[in-house]
């Protein structure tokens, strides 16, 4: 089941559970604007090469709509529609007073140059500039993208409505960027870890994890469980995979990867089948990578107790269905993966006030959105009777509905 069919099914399964009037369940479910544009560059050898880009602006009821930008040569309406629509439950989620959106271009990043990119976000920008906004629509960074791609984004879209630092997030530091942000994601996914687990009166350094995708997230998320204890048995990214029950030494990997640019050939672990890391044996599993890894073939075979969705729809719905019959916990990915749009929320406010917090205050605050927003699903739960998933939709839907229904739109 692809990405958007199966966030609306989680979004009809939510709507049913809140009794939403069939005219808001559907005006919840249309995206509010899709974008889809041309962007024809120049290639460095003077060749005119031709992309598509899209920008989908799902719901802007609590606020500006956000969402990353990804150059992926997967990208398509579908997936950019799923994720825009996942953006706003999470926003809501999340508490932060925003609506959801989601961008991308059709392009494979490793194969255009550095001045290649500069010029397809240039181009990608002049299209769409007149329709994103510091209260309208404000991007990220997501896969493929970067802190430089947004500080091109800022300089394109500067030309044209003056300087506004808080038109993107996940800029470099000395363009307003905020501290903090590169770890946002993953530290997010530790403090909504550590939040469930003491549900369970565990805690991270009593357990072991095995992490699917050693990148931004995956990597912060490993330094930050190494840190508080906790044993990392097995990680894997494109590159390959690699085990050691005994636990994996991530300061040294990290070295390691920083030095090779691969995981392979680490002294301090066995390497490990990619395909094997999702059915390893352990406590935790967080998955960080593409969508859609946990399915119907591999759910069955599932070691972990609990899975922690640090990746956007890592779960297909009838996997979804093989694990919840096991009892495998399953901490849903607009809540779990919350971090980032959280700390670009913060970044957002400080642009607008033009003061710059400490990273102290920034980890301070994101701690407690993690935990408070972790109560309010645990409270739907049991209001319901749901599982997490349903008790963060259900969380997230009723915030947009009422925020909807508030300002007349239903008319």
């Amino acid at each position: 089941m692809n990405a958007l069919a199966a966030t609306n099914r989680n979004f009809r399964q939510a709507a049913r559970i809140l009794g939403l009037d069939s005219k808001i369940e559907k005006s919840l479910l249309i995206p509010f604007r899709e974008i889809k544009v041309e962007c024809t560059i120049p290639k460095d050898d003077g060749s005119l090469v031709s992309f598509v880009g899209f920008r989908v602006q799902h719901d802007n009821a609590r606020g500006p709509m956000k969402g990353g930008i990804r150059y992926h040569p997967e990208v398509d309406p579908d997936e950019v529609n799923a994720l825009a629509q996942l953006m706003t439950w999470k926003t809501a989620v999340a508490d932060i007073p925003y609506g959801g959106a989601k961008g991308g271009i059709g392009c494979t990043p490793k194969d255009l140059t550095t001045s290649e990119l500069e010029r397809l976000t240039r181009v990608f920008t002049q299209k769409i500039h007149d329709l994103i906004g510091v209260n309208t629509d404000v991007p990220a960074p997501d896969m493929g993208t970067n802190a430089q791609t947004m500080a091109w984004i800022l300089d394109e879209y500067s030309k044209f409505h003056g300087y506004s630092p808080a038109i993107v997030t996940g800029k470099p530091i000395d363009l307003g960027g905020s501290l903090g942000r590169e770890a946002a994601t993953g530290r997010g996914v530790v403090f909504a870890t550590e939040a469930l687990l003491a549900e369970y009166g565990k805690s991270i350094k009593d357990m072991t994890f095995a992490i699917q995708g050693f990148g931004n997230v995956g990597s912060w998320a490993a330094k930050l469980i190494h840190e508080r204890g906790g044993k990392v048995v097995a990680v894997s990214d494109i590159t390959g995979a690699l085990k050691n029950p005994n636990g994996i030494d991530i300061p040294g990997l990290l070295a390691h990867k920083d030095k090779t640019g691969k995981l392979a050939n680490f002294s301090g672990g066995d390497a490990l089948d990619p395909n094997e890391l999702l059915v390893h044996e352990c406590d935790v599993l967080i998955p960080c990578a593409l969508g859609g890894v946990l399915n119907r073939e591999n759910a069955d075979d599932v070691k972990a107790k609990f899975i922690i969705e640090a990746a956007n729809h890592p779960t297909d719905p009838e996997a979804d269905e093989i694990l919840s019959k096991k009892g495998v916990i399953i901490l849903p990915d607009i809540y779990a993966n919350a971090g980032g749009v959280t700390v670009s929320y913060f970044e957002w406010v400080q642009n607008i006030q033009g003061f710059m917090w400490d990273e102290e205050k920034i980890n301070n605050e994101l701690n407690k959105y993690m935990t408070k927003s972790f109560h309010n699903i645990k409270n739907l739960c049991q209001t319901h009777n749901c599982n997490l998933r349903m008790g963060a939709f259900t969380l997230g839907l009723n915030r947009v509905a009422r925020a909807t229904l508030l300002r007349g739109w239903e008319a």
